[in-house]
């Protein structure tokens, strides 16, 4: 399996990343990388942008280097009712919205609590995938967070830096990929690289979907084109839910 999308990076504009835009896709053209999505902290981490960065994104080119980049955020998740730090009318300009838990942002709970807020999170039509939902620090009932998953129409994210930072994520994400393979859910793939070397870097990931016997028609990062599909049927979604909204 290859995988041409990048779908989780962070620019040095995060606070805690040491790359430039143009120095992450420079790096994305030179690995076979043909879409990067470029996903800065929400402002509630220590050091990452504030709210007028990411309205500003448009400033940014569609394509650098000839890598298509998608405008996106990694929101954190601040209370377990899963609201983010990032408002609905930003979020809604956005190409592509991760919602994740982070230690400095949110204190670990309860299973339970845990998984309430990834649910809720997916439930907000903005948010598009639930970040490093492996992390064992916030220990889910993955059944339901893969069942909201796929009765919002979102992905599940298997991020290739939680193998090295987030101690134990292995069997949670092994779990994650058998109960998505199971229902149908579609997968997403993130290198989460804080530095222009780590773009396009997705060892650990290939290595758990050959053991859990993932195919290709799972993961939309194998094509341009697959990725394209799931922000059209986004945009779909959203356009029914607004329709719903003002009848």
């Amino acid at each position: 399996m290859r995988l041409i999308v990048d779908a989780h990076a962070h620019t040095i504009s995060s606070g805690h990343s040491y790359s430039t835009i143009q120095e992450m896709a420079q790096a994305a053209c030179s690995k076979g990388i043909e879409m990067l999505a470029v996903t800065d902290h929400g402002p509630a981490l220590n050091g990452a942008p504030a709210l007028i960065y990411f309205t500003n994104l448009k400033a940014i080119p569609e394509k650098i280097n000839g890598v298509k980049i998608l405008k996106g955020v990694e929101a954190n998740i601040i209370d377990y009712t899963g609201r983010t730090d990032m408002p609905d009318e930003i979020l809604k300009k956005l190409d592509y919205a991760i919602a994740s838990l982070h230690e400095y942002c949110i204190t670990p709970s309860t299973t339970k609590e845990h998984t309430q807020a990834l649910v809720n999170a997916l439930k907000n039509p903005y948010i598009d995938v639930v970040g490093h939902p492996g992390n064992p620090h916030y220990q889910v009932d993955i059944e339901a967070v893969v069942k909201a998953a796929k009765e919002n129409g979102k992905l599940i994210e298997i991020n290739n830096h939680s193998f090295s930072v987030r101690t134990g994520s292995e069997r949670n994400c092994k779990e994650f990929v058998l109960k998505c393979k199971e229902m149908g859910v579609k997968l997403v793939c993130g290198s989460d690289a804080h530095i222009s070397f780590d773009v396009g870097r997705f060892g650990k990931v290939l290595k758990l979907f050959e053991e859990c016997g993932v195919t290709e028609d799972l993961v939309i990062n194998t094509s341009v084109e697959k990725f394209y599909e799931y922000l059209k049927e986004k945009k779909e979604r959203l356009g029914r839910r607004i329709a719903e909204y003002c009848r």
